[in-house]
């Protein structure tokens, strides 16, 4: 299987913890209190029994053979989970002409890997929905090492449709996603549909985060002499000199970018760009470290 996260990046990936504005259980480490002891599912440890614990919790045989009594103290499943939504519409299979096998989604992939990454080391439930006009791949949250293989599986199956998910396509966003639940959507956010979804979610008390999803084109403009522009979605055309359009394209790309971080910022929707040619923590440590972007400065 490829491996989506450089070593570099996984080397990174051990300093960095899942931090959400509102923690789940009395301490509130990382995402929350991922590991509540109790009679759960998943053997933890053995402690010396205490006053009030359950009978049925002590370990019979190990008091044969010891004499004193010891509780199996189990890991209960966490109520939250942490949801990697993909707009796997055709403008994320846009890659940079240096670099034309490497496309939005390929990176988000990686990104959803490396979040997985984090979420199975905080011992964190984990799962994705790819969402486009075809379909949606949908894989529940669980966590454990088998569950992020089958993630890492999945992801391969995913491809470029034409459109984001109409809302009518939308029912398992709704009837899955949990209200405690954080949700980080990766889109580059040019289908109106994938950003209402996300403040659909953030007005419904879901933590909501965004990654913008950039090609190094979109950014830089390096465009010279004569170019034909397609829209992949659309299909709409435009013939024009790169570096007569340049000026102005990065204008209003600039604008629109600052209208969309406007409408997410109106409802609390923190978000995080990524460009094709940098590293794929790169947003992550710009939402979840205490140093942000300062990591790369």
């Amino acid at each position: 299987m490829t491996d989506l996260i450089p070593p570099d990046v996984r080397s990174r990936l051990r300093g960095l913890r899942l931090v959400t504005r509102r923690a789940v259980g009395s301490h509130g480490l990382g995402l929350h209190q991922s590991h509540s002891r109790g009679a759960g599912l998943e053997f933890a440890q053995y402690r010396a029994y205490e006053p009030g614990d359950e009978l049925r919790q002590i370990d019979w045989k190990l008091y044969a053979r010891s004499d004193k009594f010891f509780v199996r103290e189990a890991e209960r499943e966490s109520p939250v989970a942490v949801w990697i939504l993909i707009d796997a519409s055709a403008s994320m299979g846009q890659a940079d002409a240096p670099r034309p096998h490497y496309r939005r989604l390929d990176a988000a992939k990686g990104i959803t890997a490396a979040i997985a990454e984090l979420a199975l080391k905080q011992g964190d439930r984990f799962g994705f929905m790819a969402l486009c006009d075809e379909g949606m791949t949908l894989l529940p949250p669980a966590t454990g090492a088998r569950h992020r293989d089958r993630l890492l599986l999945d992801l391969l199956t995913v491809h470029p449709a034409r459109g984001f998910a109409a809302e009518a396509q939308l029912g398992p966003v709704w009837e899955r996603i949990g209200a405690h639940d954080l949700v980080i959507l990766l889109s580059d956010c040019f289908d109106d549909g994938a950003v209402a979804l996300a403040e659909k979610l953030a007005a419904a008390g879901r933590e909501t985060l965004v990654i913008e999803m950039l090609t190094v084109a979109e950014r830089d403009f390096p465009f010279d002499g004569g170019y034909r522009f397609r829209d992949p979605e659309t299909g709409e055309q435009l013939l024009g000199d790169g570096a007569a359009l340049r000026a102005g394209f990065i204008a209003r790309f600039g604008q629109a970018r600052a209208a969309l971080h406007a409408r997410l910022d109106g409802v609390g929707i923190r978000h995080a760009a990524y460009v094709l040619d940098e590293p794929i923590d790169l947003p992550l440590r710009r939402l979840f470290s205490a140093h942000g972007a300062a990591d790369y400065a």
